[in-house]
This record gives structure tokens, C-alpha cells and sequence, in this order.
């Protein structure tokens, strides 16, 4: 699933191939990706595209004072084009959900792989009439995202600190690559609750969520669209490697699997050696 960096990155490259173009046409071709009907889509056409901004993990592109507004979902991807074929594409047919085409002839196609269907696109006068920007939670890579405001936000959680990081009502565009990812920089379990956290758990797992986020924006800065799957992928220290060493001190990583997701981590880095045991089977071990 795209998350913060990647959507960020995906911002930064549509602000710099997209902004500034007149819109030709917007064709949705599933029936499941467009999820308002007033106004149509087809009030885009003609009009210029003058800013693209990210709300969490949504796009946002503002076009004549409306907004375009696309969730990817967990098997969702935009792909630049520089052409398009002179036929328009046929609807229902491969992971095709959405093409825009300017009228310089290039533009995007939004596909998503698998059959479930969960890639949205919402056109709206307002971003805040989409519900699932209206409930986001801070950006924790604005300014204002101090550890003060972290720490209000822990305070009302009292949860398991994994659930809270992915939470999007809480802090907004954290997903459950990323929240992994954190929690091993943290040296933390991901099942520590966050009642249980001291000032030291508080600040180690502030500064990890910040620079994780950070680096991972930085690393995706000037990559193609095309390749930013594969710059996440190559990032990534504990998730999506269970059985590899873990980078800091070797231990094997490991996994715990739920009914539609897993997660991976470090037992030396992150339970004290102990092995979390699947939910599928028993309970957590702390």
C-alpha cells in the first residue's frame, strides 16, 4: 500500500509534470473507482491544473476550483504517461481504473491490481467533503507535529502502539510498512501499549516516526513514478523480510500474520529476544 513518502513523492512529480496543463479528458473505466456524481468528471475538461497537495495517503489535484481527490488503497498505483493510444481504453477490462489525458497529450492512468476494489476518486468543491480526509488526523511531518502534540495524541489513544501509529484519525498517512518500520528504529514492540510508555519510550518513538518518515521522503525525492515500488521495497529494514538478518544486530527477523495483513520485526531489537507469537494461535507475548 502507497504511504505517506510515496504519496508525497507522487505529489512532488505531479506537481512538476501535471501543474500548469490543461485537462483534456478524465475517463473512469471501473466501476467501482468514482465515488461522487456531482459535479461529473466531465466539468474537468478544459480547465488547468493548478496545484496538487497530499492529505495522509490522498492526492489531491485542483483543477478549475475543484478537487480530484484519489486514496490508492492497498494494490493501487498512478503511472505516468507521456502518450496515449488514439483508442480509448475499454472499461472493466485489466487493473485500469481512471486515465487523465491533457491536452499536451500526456497524463495518468490509475490501475489497481487484485479483485478487491478499493481504490477511490472523489470530485468535490471542498477536499473536507471526502470522509476519509474529513477524519485524518495530523500530518506528522508538519511543523506543528511537535512531541507535545505527540504526546496529547498517545494520551487518548490507550491501544497497542501499532494499531495507534496506523490509526488515520490520529496521525495521518502511516501505514503498516511504515509503522514497522518506525517501531524497529524505536526498538520497541509493537504490541506495547501505549498506557505502558514512559517519557524515554515517548521521545524514542517521536524522533523515529519524524526521521523514518523523513529519510524515506528523501530517498523517494526525484524518482520516477514508475520506480518508487521498488525504491520502498529497497528502504525497508524489517518489513516484508521475515527469515533475512536484521541490519543492526543479525537476529533473524520474524513475522506475525493476522487474517488480511502481517507484520515483521526484530525480537533482539524489539522484545528483548522473545518471539511474538501469532495471533492466529495464541495470545501476545509482551
Amino acid at each position: 500500500m502507497p504511504e505517506l513518502p510515496e504519496v508525497e513523492a507522487l505529489r512532488v512529480f505531479l506537481d512538476d509534470h501535471l501543474v500548469g496543463k490543461e485537462i483534456a479528458r478524465v475517463l473512469p473505466l471501473a466501476i467501482s473507482v468514482l465515488k461522487t456524481y456531482d459535479p461529473p468528471l466531465t466539468v474537468l475538461e478544459g480547465e488547468r491544473v493548478t496545484s496538487v497537495a497530499r492529505h495522509g495517503k490522498f492526492l489531491d489535484i485542483e483543477a478549475g476550483g475543484l478537487h480530484l481527490c484519489t486514496h490508492l488503497a492497498r494494490a493501487g498505483w498512478l503511472r505516468w504517461k507521456d502518450t496515449f493510444p488514439a483508442a480509448p481504453p475499454r472499461p472493466g477490462k485489466g487493473p485500469l481504473a481512471l486515465r487523465l489525458v491533457t491536452k499536451d497529450g500526456d497524463g495518468f492512468d490509475l490501475t489497481e491490481m487484485g479483485t478487491k476494489k478499493s481504490l477511490s476518486v472523489h470530485l468535490v468543491h471542498d477536499p473536507m467533503e471526502v470522509p476519509g480526509i474529513a477524519r485524518l488526523g495530523p500530518d506528522p511531518l508538519a511543523d506543528s507535529f511537535d512531541r507535545a502534540a505527540f504526546t496529547a495524541l498517545l494520551a487518548g489513544a490507550r491501544r497497542q502502539i501499532k494499531g495507534a501509529l496506523r490509526d488515520q484519525s490520529l496521525i495521518a498517512g502511516v501505514g503498516n510498512a511504515y509503522s514497522d518500520e518506525i517501531l524497529h528504529v524505536a526498538r520497541m514492540s509493537p504490541f506495547k501499549r501505549t498506557a505502558d510508555l514512559d517519557e524515554d519510550d515517548v521521545t524514542r518513538l517521536y524522533t523515529a516516526l519524524r526521521t523514518t518518515l523523513k529519510d524515506a521522503v528523501d530517498r523517494s525525492s526525484g524518482v520516477e513514478a514508475g520506480k518508487l515500488k521498488a525504491e520502498k521495497k529497497s528502504g525497508m529494514r524489517v518489513h516484508g523480510r521475515t527469515g533475512e538478518a536484521c541490519p543492526v544486530c543479525g537476529d533473524t527477523i520474524l513475522e506475525v500474520s493476522f487474517s488480511d495483513s502481517s507484520l515483521q520485526y526484530c525480537p533482539t531489537c524489539q522484545t528483548g529476544g522473545k518471539p511474538l507469537a501469532d495471533r492466529r494461535l495464541s495470545k501476545f507475548l509482551k
